[in-house]
């Protein structure tokens, strides 16, 4: 049924009953219905994704189709394809990701068009802290689960796109023994925290054209494994086996020239900590890497070329491997390759200048007690030793020992902030119950739950006032917090509508049309001060208030602060941070239909008057 058939059927049913006002509610139900039917498909992994389009792959042989959502009705699911022609493929025969994809797509269609009806009647009615959207908002991704035995070690966000791992990029066990081919690094805490941490895909897509590890992705990492560590390409960025040329310690890691710890083959160990059967690491394109295979098991299946293979249910994943190319050989997924590396990743900050290999020196020892670092060397007999010292106010001591008897200091400042380091608890063992594990600030509104329709006060629609918002306490060291509220309203654009930054550390809140709190920085209109929003497209958009915890005052080159401006400061010195997900609806939603309502008072006029003319005898002429 067309909305212009639907206005002349229920202009007759007015004319025939009389009763204006419950045929406008009734057709305003009916137009909202339609709208969120006709708006309701066409992104990647999540619904409220900027992505439009998703692979689907068809269980049976493996192939694969890009496309976007349409509908799903009758055991099948429309999409529409890249040209925009559209396809009916059986439901039953895509891989189970993709079937349980669809269910949920569904029942989230079902639960807006509800909303939608709903809040026709029933505008910015109170909802109980409790709602599901809150709860489904709180709950860790299902690969959230293979971190968690390293918890103590990493900081776990998420939103609906990635799992986000925040770590220094150290291990639990000894590093560095056993190297033979040493450049002089030493591990030292890196800040892959915040706006620089890890990004793992929740909704992996299948690549057009899979891409090999072995000429290209020289920089960089590849994966990162679960306990925070990242995994680089087995070839080192010479094109050379670096397992092979003795450069790797007994756990298939070492130094980069930042000092950053990371990983070159598949660090299996880990299975001792995840237990047999689960993942140790993920690729950056998102799929996981089990350990090694086990050739007399039932489900045992050859990999391809990329060191993977999917499971019974159509599931892909890498396996580690005794030789090369020991983990993943490239991505399966779609990945963007930048500069050499996947992009984006986090970024190492180096404190030192990177030194030359020392020719016949062999790492023997290594020990970590708190913020004391020791690795001992030999060269032909003779002992060496680095101790360093790395402390709170971002400095690192070091003490080279040298071989020679020669004694000397030197002293470092990191860029990077205060570092992460686990605290002790008070058996004197890092971690444990004493350690501050907090990197996610849980960001609400008295006004709206997470996930909700934004009320129509704040809103250009009406008196345009910024909502109120409360966070929870950042961790030890906040000094400060900072704020944005931005929309996405393409896959590389982003506005920002609100920036206040500078507020104080034992403040937790702004009211309501909030003023006088922090420093208010330049939206995307230019002019400092709450933006109130004013959706011009059809349908639902989702929003985000984001807060930061900050570990001391960000500074600026000029008082004309915006979002991109804001981010670049803190990046460095973000020690938690949360984000408030919501939607507003506008257009269709609220100006369009109240257009047709308007439009069917004046047929109705029309009409009427119609009427009365029929009724007046003619006179003969």
């Amino acid at each position: 049924m067309t909305p212009f058939r639907t206005i002349l059927e229920v202009n007759a049913m007015f004319i025939n009953s009389h009763s204006l006002i419950p045929a406008i509610a009734s057709l305003l139900c009916l137009m909202a219905t339609t709208h969120v039917a006709a708006h309701e498909g066409g992104h990647h992994g999540h619904s409220h994704s900027s992505t439009p389009l998703r692979t689907w792959s068809i269980a049976s042989n493996g192939s694969h189709l890009h496309g976007s959502f349409v509908s799903a009705r009758d055991g099948k699911v429309q999409i529409r394809r890249e040209d925009g022609t559209l396809t009916d493929i059986a439901i039953e025969r895509l891989v189970a990701a993709d079937q349980a994809w669809v269910q949920e797509r569904v029942e989230e269609i079902q639960t807006l068009n509800r909303q939608h009806a709903i809040r026709l009647v029933a505008v910015n009615q109170p909802v109980q802290a409790g709602s599901e959207n809150a709860a489904a908002n709180e709950t860790m991704p299902a690969i959230g689960a293979h971190f968690q035995p390293f918890e103590k070690l990493l900081q776990l966000r998420w939103d609906k796109d990635f799992l986000y791992v925040g770590s220094n990029g150290l291990p639990e066990h000894p590093m560095m023994i056993g190297i033979r081919s040493w450049q002089q690094q030493v591990p030292i805490p890196q800040k892959y925290l915040g706006n620089n941490a890890w990004q793992i895909p929740l909704h992996p897509v299948p690549a057009k054209n899979p891409m090999s590890t072995k000429n290209d992705f020289l920089r960089g990492a590849i994966a990162l494994a679960v306990n925070g560590v990242p995994i680089f390409n087995p070839l080192n960025n010479r094109g050379d086996d670096a397992y092979l040329f003795g450069e790797l310690d007994e756990y298939g890691g070492h130094c980069g020239r930042g000092d950053d710890y990371h990983y070159h083959i598949a660090p299996v160990h880990l299975e001792e900590t995840t237990g047999k059967g689960q993942p140790i690491g993920y690729a950056l394109d998102g799929y996981p890497i089990f350990g090694y295979q086990d050739a007399k098991a039932s489900d045992f299946a050859p990999l391809d070329d990329l060191g993977g293979h999917k499971d019974a249910s159509g599931n892909y994943h890498y396996h580690a491997q005794k030789t090369y190319p020991y983990l993943n050989g490239g991505f399966y997924g779609e990945v963007t390759q930048r500069g050499g590396q996947v992009d984006p990743q986090p970024r190492a900050e180096p404190i030192r200048p990177d030194l030359r290999p020392l020719r016949g020196a062999v790492i023997t020892g290594f020990s970590k007690t708190g913020n004391r670092f020791e690795l001992v060397y030999d060269v032909e007999g003779r002992q060496g030793s680095v101790t360093y010292v790395v402390k709170d106010d971002s400095t690192v001591d070091f003490t080279f020992q040298e071989p020679s008897g020669e004694t000397r200091s030197e002293t470092y400042r990191s860029r990077m902030g205060k570092p992460f380091l686990p605290q002790a608890d008070s058996s004197g063992t890092e971690g444990g119950p004493g350690a501050d594990q907090s990197s996610r600030l849980k960001v609400t509104s008295p006004a709206f739950a997470a996930g909700d329709e934004l009320p129509l006060e704040f809103t250009g629609d009406g008196a345009g006032e910024s909502p109120p918002i409360a966070w929870s306490k950042g961790p030890a060291g906040t000094q400060c917090y900072a704020l944005n509220l931005w929309h996405t309203p393409g896959p590389d654009d982003v506005k920002s509508y609100w920036v206040v930054y500078d507020i104080p550390a034992d403040v937790a809140s702004l009211p309501q049309n909030a003023s006088g709190i922090g420093t208010v920085g330049i939206n995307d209109k230019g002019h400092a001060g709450y933006d109130p929003m004013k959706s011009k497209g059809p349908g639902v958009k989702q929003y985000h208030i984001t807060v930061y915890a900050l570990s001391e005052k960000p500074e600026f080159a000029t008082d004309q602060v915006t979002r991109d401006e804001l981010l670049e400061s803190i990046s460095d010195i973000t020690l938690a941070e949360g984000t408030l997900d919501f939607q507003y609806t506008r257009s269709r939603s609220r100006s369009f239909l109240i257009l047709i309502g308007i439009g069917v008072v004046a047929l109705l006029a029309g009409a009427w008057f119609s009427l009365k003319k029929f009724t007046v005898p003619r006179v003969a002429g």
